[in-house]
C-alpha cells in the first residue's frame, strides 16, 4: 500500500449466513430462525481484526462496512430469511433492525478505538425500489444517530450510489427516484457526514461518457450541501483506463469531490490472482500505472 499511493480501503464489515458452515469455513454472523449470533471466533471477526490490524500497521485508513444490499456474504436477503418479511420491508422490520443494531454495536465497539478507521458505513448499495423515499431516510436517519451514539469520534456515511438527484438530471434512471433514494434529501441529515455515489453505465444502461456528467452533478450539490463526496466506486469490464481516467480528471476538476475509490483492487497472491469480476486492475499492470499511479501523481501535483 506504501508503494502505490493507496490511503483508504472500503471494506465489508459484515459476513452473514443463515446455516453453521463447517469448521475453518469464515462467517461474521449467523441468522437464523429469528435468532442472531455473532462469531467471535478464529474464524469469526477475529479475520476482520486481521484486516484493521494490517491497515494499521501500514498507515491505511478503513470504511467499514456493515451489510450487503446484495445477497454476497449474506446481506439483508441473510436477515429476511432469518427474520421474514421482504427486501423492501427490510427497513422496518423491527427484529432484523434489533439484530442489525446489535451487530453495528458489536463491531463499533470492538474497533472504536482504532487508528486505522476513517469512517463506518451503513450498508453498500441500500435500495427500495418502489418505495417512498422517506422509507430510507428515516431509516438512515435513526441508524447514523444510533452509530453516533455509540461512536461520536467517527465520520458516518450511507454507502449508497447516489441515486435520486434533479441536479443536472437529465431525466435517465439513476437520476430518478425509483429505488426509494433522495441524494439530497439524505444527504441533508446531520448525522451523515459525507456523501457516497458510484458509477456503473453499463448496468445502468447510460453511456461512458454521460459518467463525467453524474460525477460533476454529485460534486455541485454535495458543495451546495456543504458536505464533501466520496466517489466511492466506480467501473467497467473492459478498457479501463480508455475509460475511468476521464472520469478520474472530472473527479480531479470538480469542487465538492473530495477523494475517489476505484472498483476493485486486484493483485497476485500466493494462491494466485485475486477475486476478478470484470472490472478489477491488478498490481504491477498497466492499467494500475495510468488509474492508480499516474491517478495519485495527479492527485498530489
Amino acid at each position: 500500500m506504501d508503494e502505490s499511493g493507496l490511503r483508504i480501503l472500503r471494506v465489508w464489515g459484515f459476513n452473514d449466513v443463515n446455516t453453521a458452515p463447517s469448521s475453518g469455513t469464515v462467517y461474521y454472523q449467523l441468522l437464523k430462525d429469528g435468532t442472531a449470533t455473532i462469531n467471535t471466533g478464529a474464524d469469526g471477526l477475529q479475520r476482520l481484526d486481521y484486516v484493521v490490524a494490517s491497515a494499521e500497521a501500514r498507515n491505511v485508513k478503513l470504511i467499514i462496512n456493515f451489510v450487503n444490499n446484495w445477497s454476497d456474504y449474506g446481506g439483508m436477503a441473510a436477515y429476511v430469511t432469518a427474520f421474514g418479511g421482504s427486501q423492501t420491508s427490510w427497513y422496518t422490520n423491527t427484529a432484523a433492525q434489533a439484530a442489525y443494531r446489535a451487530y453495528i454495536k458489536a463491531v463499533v465497539s470492538r474497533y472504536i478505538d482504532s487508528p486505522a478507521v476513517l469512517a463506518w458505513e451503513l450498508a453498500n448499495k441500500p435500495r427500495c425500489k418502489g418505495c417512498d423515499t422517506s422509507v430510507l431516510y428515516d431509516w438512515i436517519k435513526s441508524t447514523s444517530a444510533y452509530i453516533k451514539s455509540l461512536d461520536s469520534k467517527h465520520m458516518v456515511a450511507i454507502g449508497d450510489e447516489g441515486f435520486g438527484l434533479e441536479t443536472g438530471s437529465d431525466g435517465s434512471y439513476p437520476y430518478s427516484y425509483d429505488e426509494g433514494l433522495n441524494f439530497t434529501m439524505n444527504l441533508g441529515i446531520d448525522t451523515i457526514d459525507f456523501a457516497t455515489f458510484h458509477l456503473y453505465p453499463s448496468s445502468w444502461g447510460t453511456t461512458n461518457d454521460w459518467g463525467n456528467g453524474w460525477v460533476k452533478s454529485h460534486g455541485a450539490a454535495c458543495a451546495a450541501a456543504g458536505k464533501p463526496c466520496l466517489f466511492e466506486e466506480y467501473g467497467v469490464t473492459s478498457d479501463h483506463c480508455a475509460i475511468e481516467a476521464p472520469w478520474q480528471k472530472t473527479a480531479l476538476d470538480t469542487t465538492g469531490i473530495a477523494a475517489d475509490l476505484y472498483w476493485q483492487y486486484g493483485d497476485t497472491l500466493s494462491s494466485g490472482k485475486s477475486a476478478d469480476d470484470g472490472n478489477t486492475f491488478y498490481y504491477g499492470t498497466s492499467e494500475f500505472t495510468c488509474l492508480v499511479t499516474d491517478h495519485v501523481a495527479a492527485i498530489d501535483s
